[in-house]
């Protein structure tokens, strides 16, 4: 008898701009790209809509998109999805969380997140690992993926470990044992579709010399396919 497919439920709290995602698509299908290694069945929910599942054992594993949102700010749709966090926590079940979804685990569960002094983190950013988990494989040294954030956890919550870092983002990847791995960055998002955000926000969001920075990153090199096997392998222990 072959095996059941892994399960992957996306909570998708973000879109990209309009006239981008016809190009480039929407993020759970960025996210299913990402995690394409891992050979799962992908169902997305809009929870930035008020869409959540009903039941955290319908998925094995739960990733929770970027956001142009604040975890912070008052939407109505941001409550429940925190409760949802820990009722997965409580069911068993894993997660990931990528950039808003980094941020909103860490606040759901007791830490702190804010805008950061340091401003805008755009491109490809380096993160050094610090005390990498077992169950997470080999340590690869460094994690590099692109970054489209000013938030940042301050505070991480009681029982996460701090896995990777830099100055500029000290707490850039988090890991919840037994339950979650989240990061600051966007594993997600490949370069053409980043490169494409940031010339779409020149001149409004994003001055002149953020963009031409944040595209200067672009000629570093990411290891994000690496990042969604130590993922895969690691599953059924982190």
């Amino acid at each position: 008898m072959s095996k059941p497919p892994l399960r992957i439920g996306v909570l998708e709290t973000g879109r990209p701009p309009e006239d981008l995602a016809a190009e480039f698509g929407d993020y759970p299908s960025m996210v299913g790209d990402w995690l394409s290694p891992l050979e799962a069945e992908f169902t997305s929910y809009a929870a930035l809509d008020g869409k959540l599942p009903t039941d955290p054992a319908e998925c094995d594993l739960w990733v929770i998109t970027g956001s142009k949102f604040g975890v912070y700010e008052a939407h109505d749709w941001i409550a429940p999805l925190e409760q949802f966090i820990r009722d997965i926590r409580s069911a068993g079940r894993k997660m990931v969380g990528i950039c808003f979804g980094h941020q909103l685990i860490a606040q759901a569960l007791g830490g702190v997140v804010s805008k950061s002094a340091r401003g805008w983190a755009l491109g490809v950013h380096q993160y050094d690992t610090v005390n990498w988990p077992a169950p997470l494989g080999t340590d690869p040294g460094t994690i590099a993926i692109q970054a489209y954030h000013q938030d940042q956890v301050d505070v991480i919550p009681d029982g996460a470990i701090r896995i990777a870092q830099s100055d500029f983002c000290p707490n850039a990847a988090l890991w919840y044992p037994g339950f979650a791995v989240t990061v600051q960055g966007h594993p997600e998002f490949a370069k053409p579709y980043t490169s494409a955000l940031l010339e779409s926000r020149r001149g409004t969001i994003l001055s002149d010399d953020d963009v031409d920075q944040g595209q200067r990153n672009m000629a570093l090199t990411t290891n994000r396919d690496h990042l969604a096997v130590l993922i895969g392998d690691g599953l059924k222990s982190f």
